[in-house]
C-alpha cells in the first residue's frame, strides 16, 4: 500500500505510520485461560497511537490500512466476533477525531463490524486480500485513475450476532420482505450494514424503464426482460445491473429475491444503454422437495432490475399451465 501511493505521489510527502498490532490469544496449556502473545506492549500502542494522530494532523488527507492479517482467514482460523481486531477500532476512532479527510482501506477475508465506521468516515474502500499488486491497484482506485466498479457479494452485517445473513431468505410472517430484517433483535437493527450486491463509484447511474416482452408464459417458455441505464454523475463508469426474481408462492417457501443475472455496462457521462435479460426455465426452476426434481411451477413472479438487491424498478410475469 505504501509504495502504491509513493508512487501516485513522487514528489509528495508521504508519512507512513505503523498501525496497532494484531496479536493473537492462546489458551494456556496449564489454565486454559486466554493469554496473549506480547508483540506490543500498551505504552507501544499508546505512542503509535500518538504517532498516526500527529502525522493526520500535519496531513491533508489521512487514509487508514486496517483490517486482518493474511492468517487470519483459512484453515483453524475463525473468529468469534467480526471486529476490527486489536486495537484498530482506537486507532480509527483516534485520528478521524483530528477532522482532517479520512479514507478507511480494508483488507480482510470476512465481511466485519465496521458500524462506526460507515456511519463517521466518508471513504470505504474494502480491498479484500488484494494479491501482491493490490498497493498499485487501491493507489490507481484512491487516485482516480480507475473508476470502481465493485459489488459486494455477501450481505454485511453490523454484528457477528447478526450472522447467518443473507438476503436470499425466504420470507417468513411479513408480506415485505424489507419487514423481515426489523425485528430478529432486542438490541439493534437487523438491517444489514450493507446489502448483497452494493457498491459505489465515483459517479451515478439510474436504472428505469423496466419491461417485458411478454407479461404471460408457459412453464417452458422464455421472454426478454429489458431496463434502461443512465449514467446521471460527470464520470465515466461501469455499473453492474442485476436482475432478480422472487416466486409468490409454491410448492416449498421461496426466497424473498434471488439473483438471476447481471450485465457490467460502461457509460459516459450522461449516456443511456438499454440492458437485456432472457428469463426462461433455467431462471425460473428450482428443486422442489415434493416432486423432488427441478420444476418451474405455474405462479406469478416479480421480477426487479437494479444496483443491488434493493431494486425497486419492478414488473409481474405470470407462469400459466401448460396447454
Amino acid at each position: 500500500m505504501l509504495q502504491g501511493i509513493q508512487k501516485k505521489l513522487p514528489s509528495a510527502s508521504v508519512k507512513f505510520v505503523r498501525g496497532a498490532e494484531i496479536k493473537r490469544p492462546f489458551p494456556s496449556p496449564v489454565s486454559m485461560q486466554l493469554t496473549t502473545i506480547a508483540d506490543q506492549s500498551e505504552a507501544a500502542l499508546e505512542q503509535q497511537i500518538k504517532s498516526a494522530v500527529q502525522a493526520a494532523r500535519e496531513a491533508d488527507v489521512a487514509i487508514l490500512v486496517l483490517g486482518e492479517r493474511a492468517d487470519m482467514s483459512g484453515e483453524a482460523a475463525s473468529r468469534a466476533n467480526v471486529d476490527l481486531p486489536g486495537e484498530q477500532e482506537r486507532l480509527l476512532e483516534a485520528v478521524s477525531a483530528v477532522g482532517r479527510p479520512v479514507v478507511l482501506v480494508l483488507l480482510n477475508g470476512r465481511p466485519l463490524a465496521i458500524d462506526w465506521a460507515a456511519e463517521h468516515v466518508p471513504v470505504i474502500l474494502e480491498a479484500w486480500y488484494p494479491g501482491s499488486e493490490g498497493g498499485n491497484a487501491i493507489a490507481d482506485v484512491l487516485f482516480g485513475d480507475v473508476n470502481p466498479s465493485g459489488k459486494s457479494p455477501v450481505t454485511w452485517p453490523r454484528t457477528a450476532g447478526a450472522a447467518p445473513l443473507y438476503y436470499a431468505h425466504n420470507r417468513t410472517k411479513s408480506p415485505d420482505d424489507a419487514a423481515d430484517f426489523k425485528s430478529r433483535y432486542w438490541d439493534a437493527s437487523s438491517f444489514p450494514l450493507f446489502r448483497f450486491g452494493f457498491g459505489l463509484s465515483y459517479t451515478q447511474f439510474r436504472v428505469s424503464n423496466l419491461r417485458l416482452t411478454e407479461t404471460q408464459i408457459t412453464p417452458q417458455g422464455t421472454v426478454e426482460v429489458s431496463a434502461d441505464v443512465e449514467n446521471i454523475g460527470k464520470r465515466q463508469g461501469e455499473e453492474v445491473v442485476q436482475l432478480y426474481l422472487h416466486q409468490r408462492a409454491g410448492s416449498a417457501a421461496r426466497p424473498v429475491r434471488q439473483l438471476k443475472g447481471f450485465q457490467k455496462v460502461g457509460l459516459a457521462s450522461g449516456e443511456k444503454r438499454s440492458v437485456r435479460f432472457a428469463v426462461g426455465p433455467s431462471e425460473l426452476q428450482f428443486w422442489s422437495p415434493v416432486a423432488k426434481a427441478w420444476v418451474v411451477e405455474p405462479e406469478t413472479f416479480d421480477i426487479w432490475v437494479g444496483t443491488d438487491v434493493s431494486a425497486t424498478e419492478h414488473v409481474e410475469l405470470q407462469v400459466t399451465a401448460a396447454r
